[in-house]
């Protein structure tokens, strides 16, 4: 085995004084830029350490690997640690930092291999890549069946003299470079320096060569965790927060760098680059309650296995042939149970669908980190016309809407309003969208603040969810750092009051709004031992905390308001694949025969309750009374897909891996 390689945090050469901040370009969040798409799919994943992908990101990548779309994951660090590949069992481990990097990085091209439907120790195509700056990186490429995967090293070091946490270190000082670690046995020999634009540009370069429509990223805001030292080092966590410090360093540079990529492309005058972008959870699935059930945890674990490989496999890598204390069946044994859970960062419920006054289906989301509208071409056509601008980023990936009772629109985001590191100023900000007239244009966005109060706790918001009572009161709300939920009204005259705290016990995010027959508003929320409810006492007095005790559910709470003024409530439990139900106002729940993973959308439509859920598959299902259909054609569906249930159709809609609309009437088969 080779040596390990050089790794230091070195001060700028002859410079005394931290090099300025880099101010532009920056983001424009004024409506009516030009939407362009590259016409083909690709998925993009930026990760901090080899696995990430593996325990957080699946089974959405295997989703769209499996249907045929390009992978591409850029690893930021070489994940080196300690040098140490630790087998089970064995204390005579060597500190060897490069051999260590190069069988992690072996390990997933094992992994990756045997998602492609090949031999772990299939031969993959090495070489190196010049990036910008002059930067280069080790890229492995598989192609099988049409399906294709390409591995990129850009191998930061882990782990820095005097910066025991190089990469958090390299987000926040204005001062200092890191040098890349060189595995063994990989094309590339020489070593490279990297400070803080540089590794940003680095990354907007990758985002401008591979066009991705799809991108994947770590949590750049995780939860504030209190745990005692001890705890927190067992658990790998950062001082305060529920995740890794480098998971959090390196989403912090994505979404800086997907910002960047926007702003170059739009002042260059190409448009807005069509990509939706997702951030999952790290470490926080340590906390909440698992989300998987066993078929589906059995597939997403199946994939470490090779990853972690074994010191006796003959892979043929001098470095070895995994990161053999991930191997056998050690994720589904770790306390920590990482891999029992998905969560995404910012959890909604798919665009926000509306009729249009002429009987046409419009959806709004997120698109190149701005709001986007798109309009059917004709009512119940089912096909799109191009995304209209609508500006406002750069936004988290979620929207929350409401319509007013006469008709209009109104789009709730969550803004980075700085995300500027290096030693400046990261906040956030929740941001209103607001149609003129039904069917109208929409006026500038406004601010509607935030409820912490430094920017620190600020970063921990949610995804805002809105209802509207039918005296024309507006209620929104969100999951604030305490990890409860806290509320701004606006009236019907359209003033709005200041944020209120609504207290509660601690909750998940991916909270559910209704408003019930006689007027009054619910809000739902999964938490650590039950589902949480807040409601009015009667319609127009506050929302309040409603003592109680409903069932444990692992994802967000899916409510329907009855005509007898109860509320359907539709979950799983943690770790079940069954459709669990029950009424509010008592009687007999309904049956919900529609196993899968993951939350469900809900909706009352004339034959009863619509129901749309992936199944054990991943394939999107929609159950309306009787009948189950499920969706087997078309583009393939990002999560999470909305339910519409309008006057004259029941349908889902949903972003595809190509970034563009898609509408899918069980019946009429798929358009898009």
């Amino acid at each position: 085995m080779g040596s390990a390689a050089a790794v230091a945090l070195a001060a700028v050469a002859g410079c005394s004084v931290p090099a300025p901040r880099r101010t532009g370009p920056t983001a424009d969040p004024a409506p009516g830029v030009p939407i362009t798409s590259s016409g083909h799919a690709r998925l993009m994943q930026l990760l901090a350490h080899p696995d990430d992908d593996l325990y957080f990101m699946n089974p959405d990548a295997e989703l769209l690997v499996a249907a045929g779309v390009p992978l591409v994951c850029v690893y930021v660090t070489a994940g080196e640690h300690d040098g140490r590949n630790k087998v089970p069992g064995r204390k005579d481990v060597r500190v060897d930092k490069a051999a260590y990097a190069s069988a992690r990085h072996q390990g997933l091209r094992q992994a990756y291999a045997r998602m492609l439907g090949l031999d772990a120790f299939a031969p993959w195509k090495k070489g190196v890549a010049t990036l910008r700056g002059g930067h280069r990186a080790e890229v492995d490429t598989l192609v099988h069946r049409g399906r294709r995967v390409e591995l990129v090293f850009l191998n930061l070091p882990m782990h820095a003299p005097r910066r025991p946490m190089a990469l958090p270190s390299l987000w926040k000082d204005r001062a200092g470079t890191l040098r890349t670690v060189v595995s063994e046995g990989s094309p590339l020999t020489r070593s490279s320096a990297y400070g803080h634009d540089q590794l940003i540009d680095v990354l907007v370069g990758l985002f401008e060569r591979y066009r991705p429509t799809v991108v994947h990223t770590l949590d750049p805001d995780p939860d504030i965790q209190h745990s005692d030292d001890a705890t927190r080092r067992a658990d790998s966590e950062q001082p305060g927060y529920s995740d890794h410090a480098d998971h959090t360093a390196v989403a912090s540079f994505s979404w800086a760098a997907l910002v960047r990529w926007v702003a170059e492309r739009t002042r260059a005058g190409d448009g807005v680059p069509a990509f939706a972008a997702t951030a999952f959870r790290g470490y926080y699935n340590r906390h909440w309650p698992k989300n998987l059930p066993p078929a589906v945890l059995a597939r997403k674990a199946a994939r470490l296995v090779p990853y972690g490989g074994d010191p006796a496999w003959q892979c043929g890598n001098p470095g070895g042939c995994g990161d053999y204390n991930v191997g056998g069946k050690r994720p589904l044994t770790n306390r920590k149970g990482w891999v029992r859970s998905t969560h995404y960062r910012y959890p909604g419920t798919g665009p926000v669908v509306t009729e249009e006054p002429d009987g046409r289906l419009a959806a709004h989301g997120v698109l190149g980190l701005r709001a986007v509208r798109w309009r059917e071409s004709t009512p119940g056509s089912g096909r799109w016309g191009p995304p209209d601008d609508l500006g406002g980023g750069p936004l988290a990936p979620a929207l929350g809407g409401a319509v007013t009772p006469d008709g209009r629109v109104l789009l709730f985001g969550l803004r980075f309003a700085a995300l500027a590191g290096h030693g400046g100023a990261n906040r956030r900000e929740v941001v209103l969208l607001e149609q003129s007239f039904p069917g109208g244009p929409f006026r500038a966005w406004r601010g509607l603040g935030n409820p912490e109060r430094g920017d620190d706790r600020g970063r921990r918001l949610g995804v805002p969810v809105a209802v509207a009572s039918p005296d024309g009161t507006v209620h929104l709300f969100v999951r604030d750092a305490g990890q409860g939920l806290s509320t701004r009204v606006r009236d019907p005259r359209g003033a709005w009051s200041g944020w209120r705290s609504l207290g509660g016990s601690p909750v998940q995010d991916g909270l559910s709004a209704v408003v019930d027959a006689a007027g009054r508003v619910h809000v739902y929320a999964a938490g650590r031992e039950t589902v949480h409810h807040w409601t009015q006492e009667a319609p127009g007095r506050p929302v309040e905390y409603s003592p109680g005790r409903l069932p444990l559910a692992g994802d967000p709470v899916a409510p329907v308001a009855l005509a007898d003024g109860g509320v359907e409530l539709y979950f799983r439990r943690p770790a079940g694949a069954a459709l669990n139900a029950l009424r509010t106002a008592g009687g007999v729940p309904p049956r919900a025969p529609l196993d899968g993973y993951g939350p469900v959308r809900a909706g009352r439509g004339p034959t009863g309750t619509a129901l749309l859920g992936r199944d054990l598959r991943g394939r999107l299902a929609l159950r309306e009374g009787a009948r189950v259909a499920v969706r087997e054609r078309g583009t393939p569906a990002l999560e999470p897909a909305a339910l519409h249930v309008g006057r004259r159709r029941t349908v889902a809609v949903g972003i595809g891996a190509d970034a563009r609309p898609w509408l899918w009437a069980p019946g009429a088969g798929a358009r898009g």
